[in-house]
């Protein structure tokens, strides 16, 4: 045997700061890709690299590791290696020097590349026809390293954005925002072992081991698996979604303040999923994961959210004699919604870099993407421009903070009248957390371009107008779902000339002798919120308030 021992840990707590990963682990050796490691060998016998040399093989992905694909990397002292032409994802190794050491022992720096798959490396080294394993590592991305497609340039959104363990997600409606506390826990035990857990398990994986493990060199592949791992629905992800009670076999998602509980329960319990959870819960526990594997993020929360299922970026809905009739269409807007930013270069997009930086990755369970309930990243920059037809689900995701609502009455004969349309309902306070602060970031300004405040208002003829008013309400969900009729009823009035004036808090279009009223309750967790949508094209209402519309 060639090698009496060999070290990671004579320089391991200083390398482990240098790599920011000394609260990942003081056990094992966790190290950012783009940035050297330390290392020494002590051999049976002296080494001189003019006669000698030792080769060093890096791999990951067991039997599928390939130079070709990147996921296997041979380099030496002295580097005299032949590779393949095809060869990617080449380390690299020198020696140290100004050490006083024997003449059997090696003091090297080694270097993963700035591309290297994220994961878990075992490293081997050869001296003539010997080989002997030296030990394994970890791999994750860097964005202190300015060649690496997540590399974040300002030191104090890296401490947020990375580093940090304590978060604020923002929930409730546009009328009423409220901050909860979140522990994201990255750094807490065995975090490296499930979140590389939760890569190994994905479906990918199980299809093509070889691409799967290789492709985790992108920033851009990795967030799209975890977005489709954190929920459950097309394979054994973390956290099963419920959106009503009862919440029977689980916790009610109100119940979490924190990933760590939910992680290590779906690590421990051989990957089943956890219930239960909702969006602001997915997304506190993909952040967690995405930090730890070194990419940026934060959690973003969008009020008056739409959710355009046959996107159209359109939000339909349809009014009868009941209220809300989901009959006709599946769109909805929901009180609020959270996901994810995760930040990258996007060099699918261009070439020019004009859409790297923040990006969408929702892993709340919405529609399906490619066959799976995943969606993004998309860039934000991509959304602000309006550009829908980028990668990846963009039309959703602009949709979510732009989409137009249409409003259609469903008269007694059947007959669907398009009564009134909103330019400005949806996406609005789009909110995260502060860098350094506990404060509310408004971000919205990063989505979408200044709405402008002008409102077309239909006055009355002033004289005396004999009213049938029919008033509705629903009691709603967070998601914009009815969950049942709360009041029916209906009444006559006479309008007096002059009443409704917009100045008094109510907006008016006169078109015949009937009036409807439509009144809508939202309740999100254990807040209740009254809205009002008008039913006409005539009137548009700027604040909550009642809004009385002739059909």
């Amino acid at each position: 045997m060639f090698v009496s021992s060999f070290s990671f840990f004579t320089f391991l707590n200083q390398f482990l700061v240098e790599h920011h990963t000394d609260e990942v682990s003081q056990e094992r050796l966790v190290v950012r890709r783009g940035q050297n490691f330390k290392m020494t060998l002590t051999l049976m016998q002296s080494f001189n690299p003019e006669l000698q040399q030792l080769v060093l093989t890096a791999k990951t992905g067991d039997q599928h590791a390939s130079e070709d694909r990147g996921t296997l990397s041979r380099f030496g002292y002295p580097d005299s290696i032949r590779r393949s032409s095809s060869a990617k994802a080449m380390w690299k190794v020198e020696p140290l020097t100004g050490f006083s050491l024997p003449s059997n022992t090696v003091a090297l720096s080694v270097t993963p590349p700035a591309d290297a798959p994220v994961g878990e490396y075992e490293l081997f080294g050869k001296l003539q026809e010997e080989e002997k394993s030296l030990g394994k590592l970890v791999v994750l991305f860097n964005p202190w390293c300015s060649e690496d497609s997540v590399y974040l340039f300002d030191d104090r959104t890296r401490q947020e954005y990375v580093l940090n363990e304590h978060g604020i997600i923002f929930r409730g409606s546009a009328n009423y925002i409220f901050p909860g506390e979140w522990d994201y826990g990255q750094f807490e035990e065995n975090m490296v072992d499930i979140c590389l857990k939760i890569l190994d398990r994905n479906h990918k994986h199980d299809e093509d081991p070889a691409d799967d493990v290789a492709s985790r060199s992108d920033p851009i592949y990795v967030s799209r698996v975890i977005s489709a791992m954190v929920n459950s629905e097309d394979d054994s992800g973390v956290l099963e979604g419920r959106w009503e009670s009862p919440y029977t076999g689980g916790r009610r998602p109100t119940h979490w303040s924190g990933s760590y509980p939910i992680l290590k329960q779906w690590y421990q319990s051989g990957c089943k999923p956890v219930k239960y959870g909702q969006c602001w819960v997915f997304a506190g526990v993909m952040c967690s994961v995405m930090r730890l594997l070194g990419i940026p993020c934060r959690v973003v929360s969008n009020f008056d959210s739409a959710h355009d299922v046959d996107m159209n970026l359109i939000i339909d809905t349809y009014i009868d004699y009941y209220g809300v009739n989901e009959d006709y269409t599946e769109d909805s807007i929901w009180n609020f919604h959270v996901w994810t930013e995760g930040w990258m270069k996007r060099p699918d997009l261009g070439s020019d870099g004009e859409y790297d930086g923040w990006q969408v990755v929702d892993p709340t369970p919405q529609e399906l993407s490619d066959g799976v309930f995943c969606c993004g990243p998309a860039s934000v920059k991509g959304i602000l421009n309006g550009q829908t037809g980028f990668k990846y689900d963009a039309p959703f995701i602009f949709a979510e903070v732009n989409a137009d609502c249409v409003y259609y009455m469903i008269t007694e004969s059947g007959e669907m009248l398009k009564v009134d349309s909103d330019t400005k309902r949806v996406g609005k306070y789009i909110s995260t957390k502060a860098v350094g602060s506990r404060e509310r970031e408004d971000i919205t300004n990063t989505y979408k371009h200044a709405e402008g405040m002008s409102h077309s208002v239909v006055h009355a003829v002033p004289r005396w107008k004999p009213l049938s008013i029919h008033i509705s309400v629903q009691a709603m969900n967070y998601n914009g779902r009815p969950t049942g009729k709360i009041l029916a009823e209906d009444k006559e009035e006479t309008l007096l000339p002059g009443k409704g004036d917009s100045s008094s808090g109510e907006m008016l279009a006169f078109r015949s002798k009937h009036l409807r009223v439509w009144p809508k309750l939202s309740a999100c967790l254990d807040s209740v919120n009254l809205h009002h949508f008008p039913v006409s094209s005539s009137s548009v209402c700027p604040h909550p308030g009642p809004v009385l519309d002739l059909p």
